[in-house]
């Protein structure tokens, strides 16, 4: 499904007669985005800017970024915003923030990034810097985001964001705006040199063994195709009405397709028979979900017990089956939804289940921790699928409309998310949610 105001506004004619009109109809800006494989040069044309020197500046360079020219006037060229606040201590030095963004922000164009990358404060002033610069990047956000900009924060420990830091100046953050992304835990040894550096960046999953349930459609599909085409061997598992469009998919991408009700008592162990048979599994992603929407004075037992069934129980049972397979380093990836950040009129079910799924992350960060595997979760906003499809037209207007980019994303937006959270590169991030969701102003 497609979103008509992007439509339009992609139309020049239509832009003209608008104006003409004077009708006051915003017209959202086409997301740039890269749908290729990640690679040496990913950043090839992105033309970036540091607020001071910074060590994360030869990340950007050696994956082909370029460092953009600075005017008297204090613009730039750049696509790429980069504050580093790590050194801020004190309230005064926030107008650091407006000395470097100010004279530049009207600047960034479609596809731009500002990014801000702080620590962790625990007490005293820090803590209030660290907490003024969430504030910070939610308002640029809203601010940028009509010309399919994007502002976010990278909190880290002081050890490097270098990852977190190339996917928010990547157009594969596309719908990834106003959020903070704590990448506060030990990351990966750097490489010696540029050339390693980039090389890291060249099918990053090869080897790894993935398991995606919901694969057949929508967000499912499309995670299961961008972690093949990142080098993993993806098995696809949805249910068994689904079998044609799941055998296809994964003949498609060299994958398996297993056809199983995940809420079956021996879903388990038939998934854990196909990834044993591969030789273990390094990623889950947990993506099968589904809706019985009613308010709960009309909602029936059986539309409850249904969401629980699928969109919780099933996780922790088949995250129990598989822990035996799951090789140390490995990842965990599940879809929370901004529903089970801020709730929803006629979801108790599934805004109860979708916070249940934070608190899974972060159990399962603690218990797996050890083994270096981590867990997160993502929280899609409004996202075109067959799902939304359905919605009532006026909600799945303020849906699209009620947010930083004004439209709402698309199922690759989060497939790439999730992407980007089984890299090695993202070995930083555990326990975190992260919002896929344009800046929606739902449960901000």
């Amino acid at each position: 499904m497609s979103d008509w105001l992007v439509e339009l506004g992609a139309n020049p004619t239509s832009r003209k007669v608008l104006k003409s009109l004077g009708l006051p109809i915003p017209l959202p800006a086409a997301l740039p985005r890269d749908r290729d494989a990640w690679r040496p040069a990913v950043l090839d044309g992105r033309r970036y800017l540091f607020e001071s020197q910074s060590a994360a500046q030869a990340t950007l360079d050696a994956l082909g970024a370029k460092r953009a020219t600075l005017g008297d006037s204090g613009k730039s060229d750049a696509d790429v915003l980069v504050f580093d606040a790590r050194e801020l201590t004190n309230i005064s030095d926030l107008a650091r923030l407006h000395s470097f963004f100010s004279p530049r922000a009207s600047g960034l164009k479609a596809g731009g990034r500002a990014i801000v990358i702080a620590r962790e404060g625990v007490s005293g002033t820090p803590l209030i810097v660290r907490h003024a610069l969430e504030g910070f990047v939610k308002s640029l956000a809203k601010e940028v985001g009509a010309k399919g900009a994007t502002a976010n924060l990278i909190v880290d420990s002081g050890e490097g964001a270098a990852g977190a830091l190339v996917f928010l100046a990547s157009l594969k953050s596309a719908f990834v705006t106003a959020q903070t992304l704590f990448a506060d835990g030990p990351e990966p040894s750097s490489p010696a040199s540029s050339a390693a550096l980039a090389t890291a960046w060249q099918l990053p999953l090869r080897g790894k063994i993935a398991v995606v349930t919901g694969a057949a459609r929508g967000i499912g599909e499309a995670t299961a195709r961008t972690l093949a085409r990142e080098g993993a061997l993806v098995v696809c598992v949805d249910r068994g009405a689904e079998k044609s469009a799941l055998e296809s998919l994964a003949s498609a991408i060299g994958g398996r397709a297993v056809a199983l009700d995940v809420t079956a008592f021996d879903a388990g162990a038939t998934l854990l028979a196909a990834v044993a048979a591969e030789g273990g599994v390094d990623i889950i992603v947990h993506n099968a979900g589904i809706t019985r929407d009613r308010t709960l004075a009309r909602m029936k037992r059986e539309g409850w017990d249904a969401v629980m069934a699928v969109n919780l129980e099933a996780i922790l049972r088949l995250t129990d089956a598989l822990a035996p397979e799951l090789r140390d380093g490995g990842r965990i990836v599940a879809l929370s939804s901004i529903a089970g950040i801020a709730g929803n009129i006629g979801q108790t079910n599934y805004s109860t289940t979708k916070a249940a799924v934070i608190g899974f992350v972060k159990a399962s960060q603690q218990r797996f921790q050890a083994r270096g595997i981590t867990a997160n979760a993502i929280a899609p906003g409004f996202i075109e699928t067959q799902m939304t499809a359905k919605v009532p037209v006026a909600i799945r207007e303020a849906g699209r409309r009620l947010s930083a980019l004004a439209q709402g994303g698309l199922p690759e937006d989060v497939a790439e998310a999730i992407a980007f959270l089984c890299l090695p590169q993202a070995a930083g991030v555990r326990g975190r949610v992260l919002r896929v969701c344009g800046g929606s102003l739902i449960g901000t």
